[in-house]
């Protein structure tokens, strides 16, 4: 078996980012979010990793949690809705119990049963990380949950990228990275992984020097992919 381990980007990829402003827009008394949630989540999640790159290259790192909370502010904004301190502070409790998509905890099952080792690579803070996998339900199928504050950069720095083998005790060609980011994807498949791009938006490809050579429109066929390759 090639593949011996899969592991995961979270935010986008196993959680759906978009839940918190959704769900805070059926809540009652948020008629003005209900008529911008749509694009309050796409520049929400849009300027969170924006920022996250940002810090990156200038070497000005702060944990996910600030970077999500800056990318809200900015959001707010753009969607007139800033000032509203209520709204703000819903819209992050929210993001700390994001919804997994339907087909994960099936999919992770699966991959268990198979023999492979599980795991989280994500920008996200470890505190973070541990309330989104607790609320999902997903702690019993996951092996394990890394954080980029281990080296206090974002990916796609390679340096991110080689706390999985640290981890997992795995070499590069040994994992499947699964991302719902193409450049995330694309940077892994660069680094030596084997990757899969969930590409629920149907998005191009982005125009990187590395393509991820399997893509998908949603994590069901995972853990088939995994066998094959």
């Amino acid at each position: 078996m090639t593949c011996k381990a899969c592991v995961f980007d979270a935010y986008g990829t196993l959680f759906d980012v978009a839940a918190a402003a959704r769900e805070a827009a059926a809540e009652p008394g948020r008629e003005a979010l209900a008529r911008h949630w749509p694009k309050l989540a796409e520049v929400w999640r849009l300027k969170q990793l924006q920022y996250s790159w940002l810090r990156a290259v200038t070497g000005a790192h702060t944990d996910f949690w600030t970077v999500t909370q800056e990318g809200l502010d900015y959001a707010l904004e753009a969607t007139g809705l800033e000032g509203d301190t209520p709204l703000r502070d819903r819209l992050l409790a929210l993001y700390w119990e994001l919804s997994a998509y339907p087909e994960v905890p099936a999919m992770l099952a699966s991959l268990k049963s198979g023999g492979y080792k599980t795991a989280i690579l994500s920008n996200g803070s470890p505190d973070m990380l541990e309330g989104a996998v607790k609320s999902a339900g997903l702690g019993d199928l996951l092996d394990a949950v890394i954080s980029v504050e281990d080296v206090g950069v974002f990916k796609p720095h390679a340096s991110v990228y080689d706390l999985v083998g640290k981890g997992l005790g795995t070499a590069p060609q040994e994992v499947l990275f699964v991302s719902s980011n193409g450049w995330d994807a694309g940077a892994a498949t660069g680094y030596g992984f084997q990757t899969a791009w969930v590409n629920r938006a149907g998005d191009p490809v982005d125009r990187l020097p590395w393509v991820p050579p399997h893509q998908m429109s949603d994590l069901t066929g995972i853990p088939t992919l995994a066998a094959e390759i």
